[in-house]
């Protein structure tokens, strides 16, 4: 599992935005594609809005990779 560091003074960070930093994207139009058709998991459960807040703790995953979200 990868851990993906809120930088400080940030509480949460965008669905979206953490697929493109882990590298499981290039863009933030292939991230929406792949929000919108499913194949990405937060905590578990499928979720479908791009701009989905991801806090310290949370867990997104998406074809096999996941990715922790932490405090710095």
């Amino acid at each position: 599992m990868d851990r993906f560091k809120l930088k400080a003074g940030e509480d949460f960070i965008r669905l979206g935005q953490v697929l493109k930093a882990a590298g499981i994207c290039e863009s933030g139009a292939e991230a929406k594609e792949i929000i919108q058709e499913g194949q990405v998991l937060v905590n578990g459960e499928t979720e479908t809005r791009r701009g989905r807040k991801l806090y310290s703790g949370d867990i997104a995953s998406c074809g096999g990779k996941e990715i922790e979200i932490t405090k710095s």
